[in-house]
């Protein structure tokens, strides 16, 4: 009955906003002030797909039942740490040691601290860190520790935890039974925070997503690794290393024979390239460069591929050389004979004109074919650029959890998400924290957006692209929010409607969609508080902003992020209103349109409907804005508050 209800409530949804948003764009639109009315109805539209992708995830939410665990599987269980207080990682560690199923505990220390090795080795706990081999070679951060683990260890599945998730006993006993299907690579659980209080002021509890979404993406097969509380297939990691290991070195061939084309197509414009000898070379491994595509595009071994074309390659340069020094002995002679006339030495202007006469030469087919003979020699199947040739978990963000499960997916791999809390962890307890740890999840998700677009991806369903494409199009959302906060000022201090009037037609179209749209994440949420996370959505538009700034930067551009581990504790005084300038500039505006558009009511410059609409979403503003004061004024968790109500299986 439940699922009915949704469906239905999704299919009103999306009935009722297309109309709505079909008529703004058809008949609506006030062209005389089209500098706002394009972007408004721009972000209307990105907020309709947006309720349609969250339709779609809902559409076929699943509730599962566990299997009962088989007996003799092996297991790791990885606890990632950097920096975090020691005794935090014990607690952590100690009670992964609990855990009733058969296992091993391993600390990743990230930090190499001997003083957090001396503590393991004297609970019995396994101490992981890296080798000499990641010296001075990238470190790929939570992802490289977990790589680096991965080849020091056996287990056939692997726990993973951040070092503040603290495990229950029966985790293993309620998540390994689903890997009784072979295809199942990943179980993933809630994220639950233990220091929330009951208003939740940070944001920090996530029951719409660790709940129908991740429920209605598991119905897609879709449901995706959130980096802790997770239980992955040592097999499907590694198949996704090598993989993805055969993939780059495949993607390194092409650029090399794309690069040779191009140098040869170069050096064909050299005056030199008209000798019968030249030409004749560059003809030899024009020929050669596009055998080696067929081959690479028919499967053959790389290693032959490039060895043929590089022996063509180096048989070329030498000939040249060899023709090249010919010529320049010849050169010389006349040089030297240049002073024999009477044992005359050389005048400054013969030198010159010997030096001009040897300059004049074009050296271009040498050296095209040297740039592309060191191209070759640059492919190393060993990717010596990297501490370990085979990267099971990627590498191409900031966040190597979505990209990890999103190309399992790709090759054929089966996810599950069991809605039951089977670690408690802690949550951020100042805002500044919070604000670093949201940024670097919306950096990274748009890193995996620009690096590996899911709507492109080979290998997955179309619901499973749409599904990790809705997740990467809610972070666009700042770019809508700083619309809806400039209409309703632009009309109430200027007098500017982005629509043509706010007739009852109108409003006939707007609030039932607005009506149903609040009903189904309702009725979806089953009672869950998703108010703060809906105020979290508008509230922090600037992080989202500079998250899909500084990641496109970084992957066009090349600009590092500035990576940060979240800290897990408090970071000294919370009351740093700097941190919201953004928001409390935006409230202040609101704030003081709203009395001019007033005062412009009175002395009849604004319509009484138009102020009247415009003045509801300004107070709807400041209402959701106004989560940020408490954010900044918060002290922390009492221990005597009441956590948010646990989640229900």
């Amino acid at each position: 009955m439940h699922r009915f209800l949704i469906r239905l409530l999704v299919v009103l949804t999306v009935i009722l906003g297309v109309n709505y948003i079909g008529w703004r764009w058809l008949e609506s639109l006030n062209w005389s002030a089209w500098w706002i009315a394009i972007p408004l109805v721009l972000a209307e539209t990105y907020s309709l797909i947006d309720v349609m992708l969250f339709g779609l995830t809902t559409w076929r939410t699943r509730e599962r039942i566990p299997p009962p665990a088989p007996e003799g599987l092996t297991v790791d269980v990885f606890i990632t740490t950097y920096n975090e207080p020691l005794d935090m990682v014990m607690d952590t560690a100690v009670a992964a040691q609990r855990i009733r199923y058969p296992h091993q505990t391993w600390i990743l220390d990230d930090g190499a601290r001997d003083e957090l090795r001396l503590l393991a080795e004297e609970h019995g706990i396994g101490y992981l860190t890296r080798g000499d081999e990641w010296a001075n070679r990238p470190r790929h951060a939570k992802a490289g520790n977990l790589n680096n683990a991965l080849m020091m260890t056996q287990g056939e599945f692997m726990l993973i935890l951040d070092a503040d998730q603290i495990p229950r006993p029966k985790i293993l006993d309620r998540t390994l039974g689903y890997f009784n299907n072979r295809k199942v690579s990943l179980v993933q659980t809630p994220q639950w925070f233990v220091n929330v209080p009951e208003d939740d002021p940070l944001g920090s509890q996530a029951p719409l997503f660790y709940g129908p979404l991740q429920q209605g993406k598991d119905g897609w097969n879709a449901a995706f690794f959130c980096g802790s509380n997770a239980l992955l297939r040592r097999e499907a990691l590694m198949q996704l290393g090598l993989v993805g290991y055969v993939d780059e070195v495949e993607r390194n061939i092409h650029s090399a024979l794309k690069g040779a084309r191009t140098a040869v197509r170069k050096a064909r414009k050299s005056k030199d390239s008209t000798a019968p000898m030249v030409a004749g070379l560059l003809d030899e491994v024009e020929v050669a460069t596009r055998k080696a595509s067929a081959d690479l595009k028919a499967g053959r071994s790389f290693s032959e591929i490039t060895y043929n074309l590089r022996r063509t390659v180096d048989g070329a340069v030498q000939q040249l050389v060899a023709a090249d020094f010919s010529v320049l002995q010849a050169d010389l002679a006349e040089i030297s004979a240049m002073g024999l006339d009477g044992g005359v030495p050389l005048t400054p202007d013969d030198v010159d004109a010997a030096v001009a006469h040897l300059s004049s030469r074009h050296w271009s087919p040498l050296g095209a074919l040297e740039s592309v003979q060191a191209v070759l020699e640059a492919i190393s199947v060993e990717r010596n650029d990297e501490a370990q040739p085979v990267m099971p978990l990627a590498t191409i963000s900031v966040t190597e959890d979505m990209a990890t499960s999103m190309r399992m997916h790709s090759l054929g791999w089966k996810s599950v998400y069991h809605h039951e809390i089977l670690a408690v962890g802690l949550a951020p307890e100042d805002l500044k924290t919070m604000l670093t740890q949201r940024l670097r999840w919306a950096q990274g998700t748009i890193q995996v957006l620009l690096r590996e677009n899911p709507l492109t991806k080979r290998g997955m369903k179309w619901t499973q692209r749409l599904m990790y494409f809705a997740t990467m199009w809610s972070y666009l959302s700042g770019f809508a929010a700083v619309v809806y906060i400039a209409a309703p000022v632009i009309y109430l201090l200027l007098g500017i409607l982005p629509v043509n009037s706010l007739s009852t037609e109108f409003f006939i179209r707007f609030i039932p969609f607005m009506v149903a749209n609040q009903l189904l994440f309702i009725v979806a949420g089953r009672g869950a508080k998703t108010w703060r996370g809906q105020q979290y959505s508008l509230a922090l538009f600037p992080i989202w902003i500079k998250a899909c700034t500084s990641a496109a930067r970084n992957v066009w551009f090349g600009r590092p992020l500035d990576f940060a581990v979240t800290p897990k504790v408090k970071q000294g005084n919370s009351r740093d209103w700097h941190l919201i300038r953004p928001q409390l500039l935006a409230m202040a505006l609101l704030a003081g349109a709203a009395v001019v558009g007033l005062v412009r009511l009175g002395v009849g410059l604004n319509e009484p409907l138009g102020t009247a609409v415009n003045v509801f979403w300004v107070v709807y503003d400041l209402v959701v804005l106004s989560v940020l004061i408490k954010a900044v004024r918060y002290q922390g968790f009492a221990p005597n508050e009441q956590p948010v109500g646990v989640l229900k299986p």
